[in-house]
């Protein structure tokens, strides 16, 4: 799988770290093998193998035989023979792996038989190699256009050039066979080259196109996957998935690879336990299986008895195992439908500190509610119970501060004038308030 830092480029050459191959992500192009024997010299006396593993567009590879020594690394650019003229490909795999390689691929082993690399790609190869990829675009539309007219029932999702631009391969896909031998005729004369039609599955188109699965990751397809296993329904019941076709199936439309990856630990696990076509005869019915939970141990089983209602309940394995024992002996227990698990002792979390010194964002929250609440309860009288409050006293009758003092003289030093009141917020002192009903106090006799 690609690292973000060295990606394929335009020229299919990594654009990045430049490390040729050698990241620590196994390689800088689409089913990359990881060449683990980089640096380990080889045995005195032996020969290093001659065979060559040259990658194409996309994921299609081949092997070829380096005749005339060449150095080749993998990420150079090679002219390799092809039937008829040159092609260009880069280098993928080099030394003993690609021996493994080979026999992993049934390929025979001897490379006498192999097609041979050239030459390194001159300047020259490389641009007219550029050329060729810049028509593949506007082929591959034409080429879809002329299926339709043609009325053929294939879709036809890439096209891939020669280096030399003599030859194209157009990938399609069909449901059924198709013969295109009439439309194969009318491609090679619009577009002037030879042309190869290859059919290909579902799964390596998905492959050649690539994409993100529901996982989050790159598809295994485009990636790392090279052998494409059949895939079926039971894989999911094995698994106790819900056969929704929606989940289950993959970018190609059909069942996800990945379904394979854990079947065998499922069929292991299941095998350890009670068949699941035997029913549990208990004095609260007969029950049925269910489903089964590995992970959790349990088998559900659902009991139905003459005259009471359906019950679903979930039975540890050993309880199942004693009650099939039971049952063989002609006897039928009495079983706790409603069985609860043992309780599990909550895991202590680790109590943090605030060793820092950061305080959070809203700590001022609490304050502020609390500062209004208060002012608006002074505001209104305060803490004053509301019964305490009487009726508003009438205004006394005594004479205002603009008017002159009977009997004359100056006012007392310290002494209010009777009509001044002091407000505070928007209540009034306790003291300014009468008891309402009393008569208003007589004016000093002249």
């Amino acid at each position: 799988m690609a690292c973000a830092g060295c990606s394929t480029g335009a020229d299919g050459k990594p654009a990045g770290c430049k490390s040729n191959g050698y990241c620590s992500t196994s390689g800088c192009n689409k089913l990359g093998v990881f060449d683990w024997l980089t640096g380990v010299p080889i045995p005195g006396g032996q020969q290093p193998f001659d065979g060559v593993e040259v990658g194409f567009k996309n994921t299609r590879k081949n092997f070829y035989r380096n005749t005339g020594g060449l150095q080749l690394m993998p990420g150079d650019l090679v002219t390799v023979d092809a039937a008829p003229g040159h092609d260009v490909g880069m280098v993928s795999l080099t030394g003993e792996l690609v021996r493994a390689q080979m026999a992993r691929r049934n390929v025979m082993v001897e490379t006498y038989e192999l097609r041979k690399v050239l030459r390194k790609s001159t300047q020259e190869d490389i641009d007219r190699w550029h050329e060729a990829r810049k028509r593949e675009g506007e082929t591959m539309l034409q080429a879809r256009q002329m299926a339709r007219e043609a009325r053929l029932d294939l879709k036809v999702t890439d096209v891939e050039f020669q280096g030399d631009g003599s030859k194209a391969i157009i990938y399609y896909t069909a449901d059924e066979r198709i013969d295109f031998r009439g439309i194969v005729r009318t491609m090679s004369d619009r577009f002037k080259v030879r042309l190869e039609m290859k059919q290909i599955g579902a799964r390596q188109e998905t492959g050649r196109i690539g994409g993100i699965g529901s996982c989050g990751r790159e598809l295994c397809c485009s990636t790392w996957l090279t052998d494409f296993r059949s895939v079926t329904t039971s894989a999911a019941r094995y698994q106790q998935l819900a056969l929704n076709p929606q989940k289950l199936a993959g970018q190609c439309g059909k069942l996800k690879c990945c379904l394979n990856y854990e079947l065998d630990m499922y069929i292991e696990a299941v095998k350890s336990y009670p068949s699941q076509n035997a029913k549990l005869k208990t004095q609260q019915g007969t029950g049925a299986h269910m489903k089964t939970d590995i992970f959790s141990g349990k088998m559900w089983y659902g009991f139905k008895k003459p005259g009471e209602g359906f019950v679903m309940a979930g039975l540890p394995v050993d309880v199942v195992r004693d009650i099939l024992a039971q049952n063989k002996q002609g006897i039928e227990p009495e079983v706790d439908l409603n069985m609860t698990d043992e309780p599990v002792e909550a895991v202590k979390k680790p109590d943090y500190e605030n060793v820092v010194g950061q305080d959070e964002l809203t700590r001022f929250d609490t304050k502020m509610k609390g500062a209004k609440k208060r002012s608006r309860g002074k505001g209104r009288g305060g803490d004053r119970p509301s019964q305490d409050r009487g009726p508003r006293p009438a205004q006394a009758a005594g004479p205002r501060p603009d008017q002159p003092r009977p009997g004359g003289g100056p006012r007392p030093e310290g002494e209010r004038p009777s009509g001044d009141r002091r407000r505070r917020g928007r209540g009034r002192r306790s003291g300014d308030r009468g008891t309402g009903g009393g008569a208003p106090p007589t004016p000093p006799a002249a």
